[in-house]
């Protein structure tokens, strides 16, 4: 019996290893290609380049007509205004649909809700229109300001699960020392809260640093590009395409995103362990 414990536990790792590999074989690959000349990348499938080349990095840096590092900061701009807006507009949202009583609080929660099922394509078109108007049309402004404004009903609905893991005894407690709705929402629930900022912030900092369409929409000048469209422009439809730098480039721009979710990994688990979100 005991042996065919251990096979079973042989073949059943041996499968997820394999699967494991199966899944990281294109990232792998890309890797691969980041250092490979532009002409074998398509012909050669081995992720141990057969010839290096690892001016990719340094062409592909310097291919466009800026350094990358303003494509890098223009990103880095959105991200943080972003991830300011929805940790600071959110959770007071959903301070007010975990606390407070008001007329219709109900309905508004569901209608909340139902935003999240929305597609981007069918909201993108009368944002653009109402953008335009207010001539913020290749500027940053489109991607931060909805952030303030508690836009992203997924972080609201998983703050307020969090903050209904909280016990009004609290609220209770601080309402007798004379703390209002302000102090007890700054001192007791951001504290309180912090698996659930950082699974928000987490979040928001991957689909925005990654988000390619909105940015492509709203941000038309060479000059506002950030990473995900700068790297759009590595492919050209009427000419060569520089394969090996985009590559390279799109090595670089993993960078932030695996070194955030590296050191924000734990807070991750635990806020979505502790909001319900399974």
């Amino acid at each position: 019996m005991l042996w065919r414990t251990r096979l079973r536990s042989i073949v059943r790792h041996a499968l997820l290893i394999a699967f494991g590999l199966v899944m990281l074989y294109p990232l792998l690959w890309m890797v691969s290609s980041s250092m490979k000349p532009n002409d074998i990348i398509f012909r050669d499938p081995s992720l141990l380049p057969a010839e290096w080349d690892l001016s990719n990095y340094t062409v592909g840096w310097n291919a466009l007509a800026h350094p990358f590092t303003h494509y890098l900061a223009n990103s880095a701009v959105v991200v943080v205004g972003a991830v300011l807006g929805n940790l600071i507009s959110c959770s007071m949202a959903a301070y007010a649909f975990a606390r407070l009583n008001f007329t219709g609080r109900r309905l508004w929660f569901a209608i909340m809700l139902m935003s999240i099922m929305l597609p981007i394509h069918v909201v993108i078109v009368p944002q653009y229109v109402l953008f335009s108007e207010l001539d913020w049309i290749n500027t940053f402004l489109p991607l931060i300001v909805p952030k303030f404004l508690a836009t992203d009903a997924f972080f609201i609905f998983l703050m307020v699960q969090f903050f209904r893991g909280i016990p009004k005894e609290l609220d209770e407690a601080a309402r007798l020392d004379g703390c209002g709705h302000i102090r007890i929402y700054a001192r007791i629930m951001m504290p309180l809260s912090l698996p659930a900022l950082a699974t928000t912030a987490i979040f928001t900092f991957i689909w925005t640093w990654n988000d390619f369409f909105g940015q492509l929409i709203f941000l038309t000048s060479p000059d506002m590009y950030t990473v995900p469209v700068a790297l759009r422009t590595f492919v050209d439809s009427t000419g060569s395409s520089n394969w090996g730098a985009l590559f390279a480039m799109s090595i670089v721009s993993l960078i932030p995103v695996f070194v955030v979710f590296l050191f924000g990994q734990k807070y991750l688990v635990k806020g979505i362990a502790t909001t319900g979100i399974k």
